[in-house]
């Protein structure tokens, strides 16, 4: 192939790439500051290409939150039943949130960026949706109730609430994994948020184990 028959021949990218460059001018020039051709321009791409894989800059931050989605619908279609809902919905989401070491500066990055740009929290409400709703689906399923009945979507919402609280603690502490503040918290959700003085069961972490809860008999497990 000569290089006459490339010639004008617009260069490829990805999401992954775009993401990757858009994150670092971000944090170099601020987020208001950065425009969509200045991040095209730097994939050596055109404004019309990046508008392919994203419809906004704001957009290319939740790429890896939506990926998360995926994997946690796919990971709750694979739980074994026997295991009780709560438990299952907290190693579900434990699970899809292990990062390797070199993988933490981005994600501290790219969450920083998420909770303190407000045009970037203006667009959080539909991925929130959709993580919450996977949550849902998979406690109506255990349920026997449809998505949009009380407890499923009361399932659904505690779930994300305890998820943000603990990623609002990692960021600012930043002293361990995110996965410890994830198994914690949605243990104190799992088991009713018991404190220590609690009569029963496991008091390590402040947990109790109480069969009235969510992971007992009134899960449907």
């Amino acid at each position: 192939m000569t290089a006459h028959s490339t010639r004008g021949r617009p260069r490829g990218t990805s999401k992954r790439a775009l993401e990757l460059i858009a994150m670092r001018l971000f944090s170099e020039q601020g987020f208001d500051d950065t425009t969509v051709e200045q991040i095209a321009a730097a994939a050596g791409v055109s404004g019309r290409t990046f508008f392919r894989y994203f419809p906004s800059k704001a957009e290319v931050l939740w790429y890896q939150f939506d990926a998360e989605v995926t994997a946690l619908r796919a990971a709750f279609a694979t739980v074994d039943p026997d295991i009780p809902m709560m438990t299952a919905v907290r190693r579900v989401v434990v699970n899809a949130n292990r990062y390797r070491a070199e993988d933490v500066p981005e994600l501290r990055t790219r969450m920083q960026l998420v909770a303190t740009v407000p045009a970037l929290a203006a667009t959080a409400g539909a991925h929130y949706d959709a993580w919450e709703r996977t949550v849902s689906s998979f406690a109506a399923s255990r349920l026997g109730q449809p998505e949009d009945a009380l407890i499923p979507m009361a399932v659904g919402r505690a779930t994300l609430a305890a998820a943000r609280a603990a990623f609002d603690a990692w960021l600012t502490r930043a002293d361990t994994d995110l996965t410890v503040y994830l198994d914690e918290v949605l243990g104190a959700l799992e088991h009713g948020f018991a404190t220590p003085d609690d009569s029963g069961g496991d008091r390590r972490h402040g947990r109790t184990a109480r069969p009235g809860g969510f992971s007992g008999s009134t899960a449907g497990v």
